[in-house]
């Protein structure tokens, strides 16, 4: 039996191409928090505040701040790609085992990282509703596609 989880096969190296770009978007998603908390001087933590804040206020405590808008932004968008790439990530590999075609399978993976980057610029630059809603739905749907093919 031929190992399907290698580069000689298109459909793994598609899914690890694929795979790869919406990790790299999450991580970028976890640098624009830590940005975006040092750009407000607003911290999760009392030690991130006292070493990391270098404002006016003499109590560096009073920087440690849950509710600031632009941080819970990102931080919101951050979440959601945690909730569903790694549904992709581990409904991709299985599917990449089941042998589609690879325009079937590059359809998949496509539909899902063009969906995740979308919804995270429609996040970031606050379009209003449905449209961040729509976007979520086009990568559910190839997730949830994946899935039914799977069993």
């Amino acid at each position: 039996m031929e190992c399907l989880l290698n580069a000689s096969n298109p459909v793994f190296g598609a899914y690890a191409f694929y795979g790869s770009i919406v990790i790299l978007k999450m991580f970028a998603l976890a640098l624009m928090t830590s940005m975006k908390r040092g750009e407000t001087g607003v911290f999760a933590n009392t030690e991130d505040a006292q070493f990391f804040y270098t404002g006016q206020e003499k109590d560096k405590s009073k920087r440690v701040i849950f509710d600031n808008s632009k941080v819970e932004r990102v931080r919101r968008n951050h979440l959601n790609d945690l909730e569903n790439i790694p549904a992709f990530l581990v409904l991709g590999l299985i599917y990449v085992t089941i042998e589609p075609t690879l325009s079937t399978a590059l359809w998949h993976f496509r539909i899902f990282v063009i969906s995740r980057v979308l919804h995270m610029i429609v996040y970031q630059l606050q379009f209003p509703q449905p449209s961040r809603g729509i976007i979520f739905l086009f990568g559910f749907l190839a997730n949830m596609s994946m899935a039914v093919q799977i069993i």
